[in-house]
């Protein structure tokens, strides 16, 4: 399986919500995990951001923001160039995904969590 450098928005560190579990999974998989949240925080060993970062070699954006909360991080999620954006259910946002598919960005509505259990990550 490959590595796929992944950026969960709208991390968090309880333990109950969507966000966590996906981090947490993600890392079982062995891919590498970076992560921006309303509150600065860890899981195992990702720190939580609260601030865009530039990062490099992002292959997958999973979103776990509401879409009018979205609405901020347009630019900074078409600047990392991701091979793709997961909408998980809850996030699907069609102005994101066109200006998504407008910069050659595959949008997928599907669950992060579900991906990863049946190896379609």
């Amino acid at each position: 399986m490959m590595n796929k450098k992944t950026l969960v928005l709208g991390a968090s560190t309880n333990a109950e919500r969507y966000s966590f579990l996906a981090i947490k999974k993600l890392l079982a998989y062995h891919h590498t995990v970076v992560a921006i949240g309303l509150k600065k925080g860890q899981i195992d060993c990702i720190t939580i951001e609260t601030d865009p970062i530039p990062y490099n070699d992002i292959d997958t954006i999973t979103l776990y923001i509401n879409p009018s909360r979205q609405i901020p991080y347009y630019n900074y999620i078409i600047s990392l160039k991701p091979n793709r954006i997961i909408f998980n259910p809850g996030t699907e946002n069609a102005a994101l995904e066109k200006l998504a598919q407008q910069h050659h960005i595959t949008t997928i509505n599907a669950c992060t969590l579900v991906l990863l259990s049946t190896q379609q990550y």
